[in-house]
């Protein structure tokens, strides 16, 4: 009997979509490689948000995607914009999107506002990394999906389930 795999979530601009802050992608040809054969559920959460490609840089300020969440800490862009409500709404909008797919793993572009998984830019657009999570990242986590950056995918399959919003 063959084993079905569930679909998998990845962040668009990892699969060469132009959705990057700057309308680039950051296409990986090796993840596409290991992602063969798999069901794959393309997002990118700023889009989904409200956010124009391509728009203004973006950090967290004040904490972590898990901070955003809580509404302790925001996003801004580098003119000094508070962009927090499209990056709340962009990662609110994939939870929806992915719950209804049955997905439950996401492999997220590290380093990302909305996708960092290990590190997220400090909020000084000085391109200083720290460790956190983006909030996309952070909602996910929270609700119980299992996410990997780009590069820490081991091409398994993980045994949380989607869980509905309360």
């Amino acid at each position: 009997m063959v084993k079905k795999s569930s679909p998998i979530l990845v962040s668009a601009c990892l699969l060469g979509e132009k959705c990057r802050y700057n309308g680039k992608s950051n296409l990986s040809p090796s993840l596409l490689r290991k992602l063969q054969g798999r069901k794959v559920l393309p997002v990118c959460p700023e889009q989904l948000g409200g956010l124009t490609t391509p728009r203004a840089p973006a950090e967290i300020t004040g904490g972590d995607g898990r901070t955003v969440i809580k509404g302790a800490a925001g996003v801004k862009n580098n003119r000094g914009e508070d962009v927090t409500i499209f990056f709340r709404r962009g990662a609110e909008k994939t939870w929806e999107l992915l719950c209804g797919e049955g997905v439950k793993e996401a492999i997220l572009k590290d380093k990302s506002p909305s996708c960092g998984k290990n590190f997220i830019y400090d909020g000084s657009f000085q391109g200083r990394l720290r460790p956190g999570l983006g909030v996309t990242a952070a909602l996910l986590k929270e609700k119980g999906i299992h996410i990997y950056a780009e590069t820490e995918w081991p091409s398994g399959e993980s045994d949380i389930v989607c869980r509905q919003k309360p």
